[in-house]
């Protein structure tokens, strides 16, 4: 009995050499995850968009996850976001990063229409291996069964998760990981909109555990070749427009475009990746001016064929191949090398 009482005694004493000699538990210290909040229906609501601090006061477990900072850029709605906001984000997520290098993640809110967009060009710009998140929803914060919750408490939990490193910029939505170059929105109003086509979700942000599947293999964030690299203001990138197809189109947008400046045109074609033939003269004429054409289509998925007239956009959707063009233009790449960068990226 006495050698029973000498255990639990040495056992006690051990213990509180370990947690202190208070006696208090060992604190654990929690990852540090930025936010940059945009607005857009994650922080929508009858009366407004609310500030993020609100929004997490009504998700108490999140604080749970990490230390949680903000900062509130802008409160829009994702339809408003332009060229000049996605610069203004990069360069914020760079400043934030480098005056707080012990930053785990980032998490950005933001609307969901142009999510997609605000993701790749992230992707392409940011110079980073710390994960960085773009968390959105559908449904505004009062509406029956609202997704903004879970989708931010995923996203902080992603952005915290030393697995999501050096994948580049993800969005996580309705419990799914998407690579921000292969997600895009497609269903109007359902929660359940966002689909990364062919190549399918990274991974799964399950309640009991983040679980990676893949990596991406395109090239993005510390391994791209067109960071800003300084870059403040949005007239500083060329224009690059994008131009649809559709039955008996004319040449009527490729001239309006031509004429409005662009240095580049994306086409979003038949799902075969072919314009009309008046489309595709006006592009002829286009391109002996100097102007770059990507071939990308509407269908959605799959890729359009090399060896075409233009330069193929790979399986890239019309909206992310314009980024990628204005990007690589705004670097120099010369337009004989514009297709290998549309399969690299």
């Amino acid at each position: 009995m006495r050698y029973c009482k000498s255990i639990t005694t040495t056992i006690l004493f051990c213990l509180l050499l370990y947690t202190g000699s208070t006696g208090a538990q060992l604190e654990t210290e929690k990852p540090q995850v930025k936010i940059i909040a945009t607005g857009g229906t994650i922080a929508n609501s009858p009366d407004g968009r609310m500030a993020v601090q609100t929004v997490l006061e009504q998700i108490p477990s999140i604080g749970d996850v990490a230390d949680i900072t903000i900062r509130d850029y802008v409160r829009i709605g994702s339809s408003e976001i332009s060229l000049q906001n996605w610069i203004d984000i990069a360069n914020l997520i760079t400043e934030e990063l480098a005056d707080h290098p012990d930053t785990d993640g980032v998490v950005v809110t933001h609307g969901s229409n142009t999510s997609e967009e605000t993701a790749y060009f992230l992707n392409l710009v940011l110079d980073t291996q710390v994960p960085v998140v773009i968390a959105a929803a559908q449904r505004e914060r009062t509406t029956l069964s609202e997704d903004g919750s879970r989708n931010l408490y995923d996203a902080v939990r992603v952005a915290a998760h030393p697995g999501a490193r050096g994948h580049g910029v993800l969005m996580v939505v309705n419990e799914m990981i998407h690579a921000a170059r292969d997600v895009t929105k497609t269903i109007s109003y359902r929660p359940e909109t966002w689909d990364s086509g062919d190549l399918g979700a990274l991974g799964l942000a399950d309640s009991d555990r983040i679980r990676f599947y893949r990596t991406p293999t395109s090239r993005h964030t510390f391994n791209s070749d067109l960071h800003l690299d300084g870059v403040t203001q949005a007239g500083s990138l060329p224009r690059v427009d994008i131009v649809y197809t559709y039955a008996d189109a004319g040449p009527e947008l490729v001239e309006a475009a031509v004429a409005a400046g662009a240095e580049g045109i994306v086409v979003a074609g038949f799902a075969t990746g072919t314009p009309t033939l008046a489309i595709g003269t006006a592009l002829e004429d286009a391109e002996t001016q100097g102007v770059a054409i990507v071939m990308s289509h509407r269908g959605g998925r799959g890729r359009v064929e090399t060896g075409r007239p233009f330069i193929s956009a790979d399986n890239l959707t019309p909206q992310k191949a314009r980024i990628l063009l204005m990007l690589a233009l705004a670097h120099g790449v010369p337009v004989d090398a514009l297709e290998s960068v549309f399969e690299s990226y």
